[in-house]
């Protein structure tokens, strides 16, 4: 029997996501593939206990994304026989994993380990935050194959980066390092390939640290505020923060600020 493509682990509040078909770089290349990940994010989502997620991938690259070998043959979750069928073919496999991720409650952090390309690096621009290893490399290659995003990244990275970076990653495909990925704002963090992992998770740890309904009621509103007007943001962050107002976490936190203590929060 073969590895799962998506190892689950979890540690307190913090679940870690690892692409794990180092041999091929961890492309996504089927829709057992594509399932595995939203599988494993609803999994996280649907823990009351979790309030972060880390995706990273195993061996030497975070993804290389799409599998090209499968678009030549037009076998797998790419081309097929005729333009209708291939429409159909992204929307019931490839694109339900950008909505995934970016529907999804909770923190989520790429530790990127090692190259993303394509739909690899869609992914880890889908994450709230990110880290990387200096030795990583960024494209939003497409267009260098004479295709387009067909995974959304002209939506997602404008969000990530600014419309005018995403245009020129987006339009010529190009390659870009990590610390000229750490310029363009795609990463906040670069270091050594064996820092990548413990500085994602000490990242993790911080957020996982605050009350869990305040994280995930947050996260919500950041989802929301994409595009939403600011009234509209107004209005709901009233609501929220009516229901934040009545959980014990926040009577805990007033009351260890008054006692000088470190509070303890239950989640309650």
């Amino acid at each position: 029997m073969s590895a799962p493509f998506v190892v689950y682990e979890k540690a307190g509040r913090i679940v870690t996501l690892t692409l794990n078909r180092p041999e091929t770089r961890n492309a996504i290349a089927t829709f057992a593939d594509c399932e595995a990940i939203v599988d494993a994010v609803a999994q996280a989502e649907a823990d009351p206990e979790v309030s972060v997620l880390i995706l990273t991938g195993a061996g030497s690259a975070f993804s290389a994304g799409g599998d090209l070998r499968g678009m030549r043959d037009r076998n797998g979750i790419g081309p097929l026989a005729t333009p209708a069928d291939t429409r159909a073919n992204y929307r019931k496999g490839v694109q339900k994993v950008p909505l995934a991720l970016a529907r999804a409650e909770i923190a989520t952090i790429a530790a990127i380990n090692g190259h993303a390309i394509g739909l690899g690096c869609d992914l880890a621009s889908l994450c709230d935050m990110r880290v990387a290893s200096d030795q990583a490399k960024f494209a939003a290659s497409f267009v260098k194959i004479g295709i387009v995003p067909g995974d959304g990244g002209a939506w997602i990275l404008p969000r990530a980066i600014g419309a005018a970076r995403a245009a020129e990653m987006i339009l010529t495909g190009d390659t870009i390092s990590a610390a000229e990925a750490r310029r363009f704002g795609l990463v906040s963090e670069i270091m050594p390939p064996e820092q990548v992992l413990p500085a994602a998770r000490a990242l993790a740890e911080r957020v996982a640290a605050n009350p869990p309904r305040s994280v995930r009621l947050a996260k919500r509103l950041l989802i929301e505020a994409r595009h939403a007007r600011l009234d509209d943001v107004l209005e709901l962050s009233a609501a929220y923060q009516a229901l934040a107002h009545e959980t014990a976490d926040h009577q805990e936190a007033l009351d260890a600020f008054f006692d000088k203590r470190k509070p303890v929060f239950t989640g309650a």
